[in-house]
Order: structure tokens, then C-alpha cells, then sequence
């Protein structure tokens, strides 16, 4: 559908790309991936014509659709919500206003036999077919299917779009691509103003959309639910696979091992030729040999490593004071905006160590609670820390916050206090600030940047409980999985709001849904949240089924919500079962391998083997973990099993 050949992109004297070629197909989902600043929001524009090229061509059908969402937009406020996605279908719009025009005229004229009046019918029928194949009536409804999966509620369908946040416009534009049904659909960070409900929708709305799909996205469980090729760009180069991300990981990893290994092997005999050369280039009776060996290295193709930028984050947390076991009570607490109820009657009790997630659809009032928690926004009720309890906070817009005049170093320097004034150069090269870096003023830092140097800026005082706002935002995905891992090794209490499952799966050890201006606690993870929310919505909509129609029963719409129900169940239940499966397995394994090492240490001549009674210890720790993961995935099969019994 779209070829890509030999194209070469240049900015003065740097290289953005070289010589890349590569093909879209008409079915392809594609995930371009990168680290920040590698091209790929370029490579959309390339295709959009929005970026011109300096080599190589690019060829497409002359009658492709593309639809395209970047990551900023400058968008009008005219309309309200609905009618501002409705003029996604423009042909539709002006179909309809000609029909309408012409039942007018039709209505008011009584010369049925005349020429002018047989044309107007005509004219009517023909529109009015166009109309019908184009969808007719059901855009409306087209419309309210995408409005609400992208997380609107038909109450502000009304509202003027004047009124909207900037996340909440690109929502609208997001509906209005999707709606129009473009055969190449580009979308830049399409999650990064969605909620998990809404990306989850957006996931099953792509898995069966029509046309093509080129996908810049950080979010891997998005990109793994969606795509099924990656291309990666590196240095102005990419690489191609067929694989959705996750197996990309895993066969990059072994190309660059036998890349490695090749190339390693092929210095080996380099060396050993020229060595040769070398030896013997003045002896006359080893001329023939010198001079075969010379040819060999001329003609040999040298291999090239992949030029990889390895700099990253490094960095960990300072260790928590101590405080007292209740870290944070919250009691009957409210917070309004005028008539607009955002929370009210809030209870929460954190204790100290524990890890929480704040989730939900945007505006329900996340950010505020993390806001008053921190002492930013004054509200109602009972907010109060416990005792000794360090705040550390990183705000949602913590990158726009900061003094865009100043340099790095000054950022950091003034907000420096005591004896780490003197590492501050070191914690900005953690956060790959070095050299020159530092020079930069803020004005002239990327996303990502912006968002370290935040970061920066908040581990100069150590804090025991951390608040932290969309922290993901504008990091790539190495950077998102250093921050993981230095939050799974903080000692401290952690409240986070995010919409990255990947990034909270395995971190947090409960959730609160915000809804309705009120919060629901959910024990247990990201993964098990989403399960019970996919239940709890499979029983609602029997729920509602089983009520419509003055209370009538619909045996049909019932037992096709209770089918849809048990699938679901089941599909869980199978899940669990492979997970336990899995685990007897690694038991029997451990328990065979702990025996064996046993035996080794009865052994006379292993008794001062230091190295074999440490392996010993390991293996048994883990097969003390590999228990306590079966007596948990016992307890949930038996969980799984009861909700299918009762669903029946």
C-alpha cells in the first residue's frame, strides 16, 4: 500500500535517516518504537507530507485515506462535543442538509407531472441512496458508541467544547479519526490522554479496525493487545519484525547476542591474518601466502554493530525516615468547584510500607485528592499525615512547573540545600544531565528531559511517602522500567497515579477507583482489578437488560449476558489453572535440583564448599517462594471456580 525507498532525511548536517526502506501493507499494525528523539513522531509526518525528504521516494495510491493524531494539536472550540465529532462525517453532514432542503421544496410543490418536480425526486432518491450506503440515521449512534468508549458520558454531550481540558479535545479528535475510517491510521501517543477503561476500549476498537495502523506508543500492553509488526528505529536505521513487542524484545535480544558473536569471531580472524601479514610480509617464501591472505582481507564484508544508545537513567531512591505505622488518614472529606462536586465523603487509611494506585477516568478527581494530600488545595473533612511523615511530590505537569529561564544546574542548585550541594552534578548525570547538559536552559528541554530533571529535583530531600502524579509521562520505556524498579526497591509509602498497566502491575498492592466523585478499594493489583471490573461490568449489563422494558423479561438478552459472563469466568479460571500448572512444575523441579545439591553436601570433600551451601540456600528460598505462589494460585483457582458455580 505505501512503500518506503532508499529515504534519506537530513537537519543541516545531522542524519535523521539513511537509506531506510520498508513496506505498509493494507492489514498491518505496526509499532514504532525508539528512544525519545529517534524519529518516529518524524516518520509519521513523512507519511503525512507534513516533513519533507531529501533522498529516496515514497509511494502511495493516490486515493489513500490517512488519518492522523499527533501528540499536540491546536484545536477550535465552536461547537458542543457531539456536534464538533459529528463533523467527522462532512459528506454525511452536507448529504443531509440537500435532503432536507429538498423535502422542503417537495412538500410545497403540487405540479407532480412537470419536468422540474420529476427532477427533484430524482435528485431526493439519489442523495438519499448515497445517504443510506454512507450509514444514514446510525452515525448518530456511530458517534455515541465512540463518545462513550473514549470515556464521555451522554450527560455532556452538550457542552460546549470551550469548556474542555486539552486532554479531553484530543479524545474528540481521536474519535473523529476513528469514526471517519481511514485506510492508514497514524497515531502518535494516542493513550497518553486516556484512562484504563478508555484504552481498553481503544484496544478492542483496533484489533478489528479495517485498515492499516502505524502506532507510537510507550505503553507495552497496549502496543502487545494492538500490533502485530515493530520497527524499531536506531541511529537513523530500522529494523523490522514481524512480532507484536513483546517477542520483539526477545528476538532483538538474540540478533544483537549473534551480532555480537559474529562480529567477535570475525575481529578474531582479522587479527590473526594481519598478524600473519605482518610476520611474514619480508620472506620471500612466503610471498604467495602474504599476498592470498592481503586479497582475503580486502574482500571480506565487514560486519558493523548496531550503533546503540545504552545511556540511561540510574538512579534509586534515598531510604526512608522513619515514621509512625499510620502514615495517612482521610475522613468524610470533600472538595467542590462551585456546583461541581469533584469528591465528597472520602475515607482512606495508609499505613506505612504500603504501595497504592490511583486510577479511574480523568476529571473524577485524582489529581485532586494527590493535590490535598500534599497540602496544595484547601477542601472539607479530615486530611492528616502521621507522625514524621516526609512528603515527596511529583506533580502531573511537574515538568511545565519549572522555571524555563534558568539552566539545568541552576534548577537543581537552587533547590539544593545542606551536604547534597555537593553531589548535584553527580545526581543530574544519574539522570543523564552531563557535560553541557547542564548549560541548557529548561526552556530548550524536551518532554522526557523535562520530566527527569523534575525527577532530579525531587529526590534532593528524602522523603517516606511519595506522591506521584502520572510520573510516566514523556519517558520512554527504559526509562519507565529504571523508574519501576527503583520504586519496588523504596522503603517507603507510595501513592501513584498512573493509567500504565505494565508500570503498575507487580508495584502496587492495591487499587482505588475514583467514580462518581467517591473512591471503591480493591485489594490485591493492577491485573486483579481489571478482572473484577470486567465481571462487575459482565453482571451490570445483565443487570440492565434483565430490567429494560418496564421490567419485562428479555429471556434471550439474559442468557446472552450471562453466555458473555461465563466466558469471561472461564477465560480467567483457564488462566489461573495454567498459572498453577505452571507452578507444580518449577516446584518439582526445584524439589529434584534441591535434592540433588543435598547429596552434594553429604558429600566429605564438599563440607567446605562455601559456594554450594549459598546455592543451597537460594534454591531453597526459592522453592519457599514457589509454595507460597501455589497456596495463592490454589486459593484463586478456587475463587474462579465458585464465581463460575454461581454464575450458573
Amino acid at each position: 500500500m505505501v512503500s518506503f525507498n532508499q529515504l534519506a532525511v537530513y537537519f543541516g548536517s545531522f542524519c535523521l535517516f539513511e537509506d531506510i526502506s520498508f513496506l505498509i501493507n493494507e492489514r498491518d499494525r505496526i509499532g514504532l518504537v525508539g528512544r525519545n528523539g529517534a524519529g518516529k513522531s518524524s516518520l509519521l509526518k513523512l507519511l503525512t507530507g507534513d516533513l519533507a525528504y531529501d533522498q529516496g521516494t515514497i509511494s502511495k495510491p493516490g486515493d489513500l485515506s490517512i488519518g492522523y493524531l499527533p501528540q499536540q494539536m491546536k484545536v477550535s472550540n465552536t461547537t458542543s462535543i457531539f456536534n464538533e465529532t459529528l463533523t467527522a462525517f462532512s459528506d454525511w453532514l452536507q448529504l443531509k442538509s440537500d435532503i432536507d432542503q429538498l423535502n422542503h421544496l417537495l412538500q410545497s410543490r403540487t405540479d407532480y407531472e412537470s419536468e422540474s418536480y420529476l427532477k427533484l425526486t430524482h435528485d431526493w432518491a439519489e442523495k438519499n441512496e448515497r445517504f443510506q450506503l454512507l450509514g444514514g440515521e446510525s452515525l448518530h449512534a456511530q458517534v455515541e458508541i465512540t463518545l462513550l468508549g473514549l470515556g464521555f458520558e451522554r450527560k455532556d454531550f452538550d457542552r460546549p467544547t470551550s469548556e474542555l481540558s486539552g486532554g479531553w479535545r484530543m479524545r474528540i479528535e481521536l474519535a473523529k479519526i476513528l469514526l471517519q475510517k481511514p485506510k492508514l491510521l497514524l497515531l502518535d501517543e494516542p493513550t497518553n490522554h486516556l484512562d484504563i477503561e478508555s484504552i481498553q476500549w481503544l484496544e478492542d476498537f483496533l484489533k478489528e479496525y479495517p485498515g492499516a495502523l502505524v502506532l507510537i506508543s510507550h505503553d507495552r500492553i497496549f502496543l502487545d493487545q494492538v500490533t502485530n509488526r515493530t520497527i524499531e528505529i536506531i541511529q537513523g536505521k530500522i529494523f523490522d519484525y514481524r512480532v507484536a513487542y513483546s517477542q520483539f524484545e526477545v528476538l532483538r535480544r538474540e540478533r544483537r547476542e549473534q551480532q555480537q558473536a559474529a562480529f567477535k569471531n570475525q575481529q578474531k580472524k582479522i587479527e590473526e591474518t594481519e598478524q600473519f601479514i605482518e610476520r611474514f610480509r619480508y620472506k620471500s617464501t612466503k610471498a604467495v601466502q602474504v599476498q592470498s591472505r592481503i586479497k582475503q582481507l580486502e574482500k571480506i564484508d565487514r560486519i558493523e554493530l548496531d550503533e546503540i544508545d545504552q545511556a540511561s537513567m540510574s538512579f534509586r531512591f534515598a531510604p526512608a525516615p522513619h515514621s509512625g505505622n499510620q502514615v495517612l488518614e482521610i475522613k468524610q472529606l470533600g472538595k467542590s468547584y462551585g456546583a461541581h462536586t469533584v469528591l465528597k465523603d472520602i475515607h482512606l487509611l495508609l499505613r506505612r510500607g504500603e504501595k497504592i494506585a490511583f486510577v479511574g477516568r480523568n476529571g473524577e478527581g485524582k489529581s485532586t485528592l494527590s493535590k490535598i494530600i500534599v497540602g496544595i488545595l484547601d477542601h472539607t473533612g479530615e486530611c492528616k499525615t502521621g507522625h514524621l511523615v516526609k512528603v515527596g511530590y511529583y506533580a502531573q505537569n511537574q515538568d511545565e512547573l519549572l522555571n524555563e529561564d534558568k539552566t539545568v544546574l541552576e534548577v537543581i542548585d537552587d533547590a539544593a540545600v545542606g551536604e547534597i550541594r555537593k553531589k548535584i552534578r553527580d545526581l543530574l548525570g544519574s539522570f543523564l544531565f552531563s557535560g553541557e547538559a547542564v548549560d541548557k536552559k529548561v526552556k530548550v528541554l524536551s518532554g522526557g528531559e523535562r520530566s527527569r530533571l523534575a525527577m532530579a529535583r525531587m529526590l534532593l530531600e528524602p522523603a517516606n511517602l511519595l506522591v506521584l502524579d502520572e510520573p510516566t509521562n514523556h519517558l520512554d520505556m527504559i526509562s519507565k522500567d529504571l523508574l519501576k524498579q527503583a520504586l519496588l526497591q523504596y522503603d517507603g509509602t507510595l501513592i501513584i497515579v498512573s493509567h500504565d498497566r505494565y508500570f503498575l502491575d507487580g508495584l502496587v498492592d492495591k487499587v482505588y477507583e475514583f467514580r462518581n466523585a467517591g473512591i471503591r478499594e480493591y485489594l490485591g493489583g493492577i491485573q486483579e482489578f481489571m478482572q473484577k471490573k470486567r465481571i462487575a461490568q459482565m453482571q451490570e449489563l445483565d443487570r440492565k437488560k434483565s430490567s429494560s422494558n418496564d421490567g419485562s423479561p428479555k429471556k434471550e438478552s439474559e442468557q446472552k449476558a450471562n453466555y458473555q459472563q461465563r466466558k469471561e469466568i472461564e477465560k480467567e479460571l483457564r488462566k489461573v489453572r495454567n498459572k498453577l500448572e505452571e507452578c507444580e512444575v518449577l516446584i518439582e523441579k526445584l524439589e529434584s535440583e534441591l535434592e540433588a545439591l543435598t547429596i552434594q553436601m553429604s558429600e566429605p570433600q564438599n563440607s567446605a564448599d562455601g559456594e554450594l551451601f549459598h546455592q543451597y540456600g537460594l534454591q531453597k528460598k526459592a522453592l519457599e517462594q514457589a509454595m507460597e505462589d501455589w497456596e495463592l494460585l490454589h486459593e484463586s483457582v478456587e475463587a474462579w471456580e465458585k464465581k463460575k458455580q454461581d454464575s450458573f
